[in-house]
């Protein structure tokens, strides 16, 4: 006859295996909530590393970092920025965004084509319009210009012969129109030409009938000149006849030598909306991880074609930026707790041409708080110009940084690759990446740096915009 046992022993062996389930399965949970990595790989490599995907696939077009080693722009007697002045370049822009968007005005960077000529340009700083650069053809024959892309921004331009005020250095021979059988001059009074005032902010100008645009960027640099039609070539198969675009005669500050600007914005005058009836208003890129590698840009559903891809709605708030609903933020698995009124006040617009995402104050106060608290084991040291959270992990061969996800309309998750989480300027100085807005006000940004690896996707036509993990391998 087996013996009694008793109910303070049963109670003793319960508590017992439930302590140590409870603790493996605590161990579980928490092991994937960061990524673990060398240190190392949160810098850029002095030497270029290609992706093997946009430099043989044909209709991608190559994307490198305008001041990377795998860019051929050849900075020469320019002068690389620091990181300092990057970050600071890129308050800049989102400055102008917001002044943009912002409900209390509905004008932008006030510039009048014919007042261009007397605006200096700050010194030493870039156009703060994107850090990002393709190369596409332009005019017959076809001359080959390395153009920053820029989704917050609509009208394209180059720099112009003869550059009858002033031209800075770029990498190519500077565009002449004048050796192009395409080529062809706007006129004042079309309708074309009055299509300017909605795609740069200002009034076109005229100079014995031909139609002059002006655009003027958050750094007051700028560019003025002749509002013309060419032959654009993206592809080895696609070139487009009569594509609007500006011939800077008047271009000021330091844009990497980039010949210029391909405005992806939704306006009629961008490379979107021109090229729509063969593209139909989609296009995909991935952004490298780091400056030393290389991702693409795609025209048409090249990129919709991934099972993997979770897609967001697109609103028509902005005429001109991508806009989508940002609900949440989870740091280390767990979803901070932000009200969704946070982000609905402001809105949320996508652009590749900000560097660091910009999140609602109080957004922003909650992520760092949980972030620094996972992170607690590092030390902190002071911040890099807008990023205020740095650690000093240069007695680390690796790192574990918590994973950080977004989240959109419709259930779309999108986590950050941890490059994208974390901004470097050296081992003994790596910043969370994100950065808070002054005001509640302000329309919250997803830069460019936590698009790094990511497939998105802009299918301004179907209103909706898609992301996927390992875009760019």
């Amino acid at each position: 006859m087996a013996s009694l046992v008793s109910p303070i022993f049963l109670l003793s062996l319960f508590l017992l295996f439930s302590a140590y389930e409870g603790r493996e399965t605590t161990e579980r949970y928490h092991l994937p909530l960061t990524h673990t990595v060398p240190t190392s790989s949160l810098l850029p490599e002095p030497v270029c590393k290609p992706s093997s995907k946009g430099s043989v696939k044909e209709g991608f077009l190559k994307v490198v970092h305008k001041h990377g080693p795998c860019s051929q722009l050849g900075h020469g007697s320019s002068k690389i920025p620091t990181d300092a002045q990057i970050l600071e370049q890129d308050q800049f822009r989102v400055d102008s965004v917001h002044r943009r968007l912002s409900k209390k005005s509905s004008k932008r960077d006030d510039l009048r084509a014919s007042e261009a000529a007397k605006i200096p340009a700050k010194s030493g700083m870039s156009i703060g319009t994107g850090n990002y650069v393709v190369t596409v053809g332009l005019g017959t024959p076809k001359r080959e210009l390395s153009l920053i892309f820029d989704t917050g921004s609509d009208l394209t331009w180059t720099q112009c012969q003869p550059c009858s005020k002033s031209c800075y250095k770029q990498n190519e021979p500077t565009f002449n129109p004048a050796q192009s059988s395409s080529y062809s001059n706007i006129s004042c009074n079309s309708a074309q030409c009055s299509q300017l005032t909605s795609a740069t902010g200002n009034q076109p100008g005229c100079s014995t009938s031909t139609c002059i645009y002006g655009i003027q960027y958050g750094d007051n640099s700028f560019s003025v000149g002749f509002f013309g039609t060419e032959r654009l070539t993206l592809t080895p198969t696609d070139s487009f006849d009569n594509f609007l675009f500006g011939c800077g005669q008047n271009n000021q500050g330091l844009f990497g030598n980039a010949a210029g600007l391909l405005g992806l914005g939704r306006d009629k005058i961008s490379v979107v909306s021109q090229t729509s009836q063969k593209y139909g208003r989609v296009f995909s890129y991935c952004l490298p991880s780091t400056s030393s590698s290389t991702g693409y840009l795609s025209f048409g559903d090249n990129g919709g074609t991934k099972s993997s891809l979770k897609f967001t709605s697109l609103s028509q708030s902005s005429p001109s930026f991508y806009s989508m609903e940002m609900l949440g933020i989870s740091v280390g698995g767990q979803k901070l707790s932000i009200s969704a009124s946070v982000f609905s006040k402001a809105g949320t617009i996508i652009d590749s041409g900000t560097v660091i995402t910009r999140l609602p104050p109080a957004a922003y106060s909650a992520l760092r708080s949980a972030f620094r608290k996972m992170m607690s084991k590092y030390p902190l040291v002071q911040p890099l110009s807008i990023l205020d959270t740095c650690y000093d992990l240069s007695k680390y061969q690796s790192v574990s940084i918590p994973k950080i996800s977004l989240f959109f309309k419709g259930g779309t998750e999108v986590n950050v690759h941890p490059v994208g989480i974390m901004y470097a300027r050296s081992p003994s100085q790596v910043c969370l990446a994100f950065a808070g807005n002054s005001n509640d006000d302000d329309v919250a940004i997803y830069g460019n740096k936590q698009q790094v690896t990511l497939t998105v996707v802009y299918d301004d036509a179907g209103g909706r915009l898609g992301f996927a993990e390992g875009g760019c391998s």
